[in-house]
């Protein structure tokens, strides 16, 4: 058991370090495309949040009339 338990926590270490690796190289290989992957995201963020405030002022007017 012992041994499975640390190819587990082995497994996750080296994931995330692979992981942190790809986002550097995607970082410094194309910087472009990263920051327009970030602005999209956000973009899209805060689109939802705003539809989110609309429905919401929406509702609390119908509670009042």
């Amino acid at each position: 058991m012992p041994a499975r338990k640390y190819m587990t926590w082995a497994a996750r270490k080296y994931r995330t370090w692979i992981a942190a690796a790809f986002v550097a190289f995607y970082v410094i290989t194309q910087p472009d495309g990263a920051v327009r992957l970030v602005g999209d995201a956000a973009g899209g963020a805060a689109d939802g949040l705003a539809s989110a405030a609309g429905s919401l002022t929406a509702f609390v007017d119908a509670l009042g009339s």
